[in-house]
């Protein structure tokens, strides 16, 4: 009971002072290795005009010879067509592009 404690009480410490960046980057990857039920709204102006939904992750692009990131982020996710949240029998899982020039978005964890 003691080494558990001693070890649970370590690994909040090592976490505390980690800065909040570090914090943010180990929260991202496990949750890319559990995976996320996101979803993604386009809007134009206040109107949500494409859903993307049962996304795992938005990726940043980054370039093929100097590995800096582009501006832009891509990911999976099925096109919820008729916006009801709901993966129907004819939507498909496709692959989709966001420009962070160009496009009004939102990408949230599905409460549903």
């Amino acid at each position: 009971m003691t080494r558990r404690l001693l070890m649970v009480t370590g690994a909040s410490l090592l976490l505390a002072a980690c800065t909040q960046e570090t914090q943010n980057q180990i929260s991202r990857s496990i949750q890319n290795w559990t995976g996320t039920n996101g979803v993604l709204e386009v809007y134009a102006g206040d109107k949500v005009v494409r859903r993307f939904i049962n996304i795992d992750k938005l990726t940043t692009a980054s370039g093929t010879d100097d590995g800096r990131p582009r501006a832009y982020r891509y990911g999976y996710g099925v096109l919820d067509e008729n916006l009801n949240l709901i993966k129907d029998g004819d939507e498909k899982k496709v692959y989709f592009e966001i420009s962070d020039y160009a496009t009004n978005y939102v990408f949230f964890e599905n409460p549903h």
